[in-house]
């Protein structure tokens, strides 16, 4: 255990100085936001490197960050040269540096997803109106997007009597469930799963697109069409591109076609949390 903990240590330091050494001029850099334990997320992102090291027939390292606004700052700026980003990242990292969208996550066949606010099966909340002043359940504190959901369908935070932030959906099902929380939010897929078996589905966000893969603004346009054509042409039943698509995520069918616009319900949603306070009701 020891050893196993002492070789994690050693992994998160070398990716914390990988992140502040220049690049090669024949190398690509490919970013992300380190969302799971680094280690982790290392052992989700190598494989995609190294296929596309491959399909590419140059090198492309891996360079993780500790959080949303590094890895943002890093393709923005031109450090990584691609980059694996949420959808508000995305649309974060397009304001900042430009970056162009190249492809998009597909998962169990859907290009999109949708949020929905839950509650139990037997709850009396029948309206998103009626949850002013319950106690609400969200998952991880840095998704933006599910609170502005909320939001976007009618209820401001400060009306909820309380809220609180508890990782994984698992666990708002089971505090929803429990009656611990009157109502929580859930991806589409996990609403689905226990709608009927406990849960009930209140509210559903408009179609949502999904993770996606950005390139840096001013990346050779030859080398930006390479890279899509080799994402595109990922699949986890292909025994060349398949293991890098598992380890990613396996639910992950592979990637689509996309372009910046898919975004706008995004930059719609989150409006209200880039709007100053005093500028709020203007």
């Amino acid at each position: 255990m020891k050893r196993v903990l002492f070789s994690c240590l050693l992994l998160v330091a070398s990716l914390g100085v990988q992140a502040n050494e220049p690049r090669a001029a024949d190398e690509l850099v490919f970013g992300s936001v380190a969302m799971d334990i680094p280690a982790q997320m290392y052992q989700r992102l190598a494989p995609v490197t190294e296929y596309l090291s491959a399909a590419m027939d140059m090198p492309v390292s891996l360079r993780l960050s500790p959080n949303m606004p590094d890895a943002i700052k890093e393709v923005s700026e031109g450090r990584s040269d691609l980059a694996y980003l949420t959808p508000v990242a995305y649309v974060r990292a397009r304001v900042r540096g430009e970056v162009e969208p190249l492809v998009k996550t597909v998962t169990d066949g859907e290009e999109a997803f949708r949020l929905m606010i839950v509650v139990a099966e037997d709850s009396p909340i029948r309206s998103v109106e009626d949850l002013a002043g319950k106690r609400f359940a969200f998952g991880d504190r840095a998704a933006l997007l599910q609170r502005a959901t909320v939001v976007g369908a009618g209820m401001a935070l400060e009306t909820l009597g309380e809220y609180h932030f508890l990782g994984h959906y698992d666990n708002i099902v089971r505090g929803v469930m429990t009656g611990d929380f009157d109502a929580g939010i859930l991806k589409d897929t996990t609403a689905f799963r226990w709608q009927g078996e406990g849960i009930r589905i209140l509210y559903e966000s408009p179609l949502l697109p999904p993770y996606v893969i950005a390139a840096r603004k001013g990346l050779d346009p030859v080398l930006t069409e390479r890279l899509r054509e080799a994402l595109l042409a990922a699949r986890p039943d292909d025994p060349v591109s398949g293991p890098a698509m598992r380890a990613l995520d396996p639910s992950y069918d592979g990637f689509a076609p996309v372009t910046d616009a898919e975004y706008d319900v995004i930059r719609e949603l989150i409006r209200p949390f880039d709007t100053p306070p005093a500028q709020a009701g203007r």
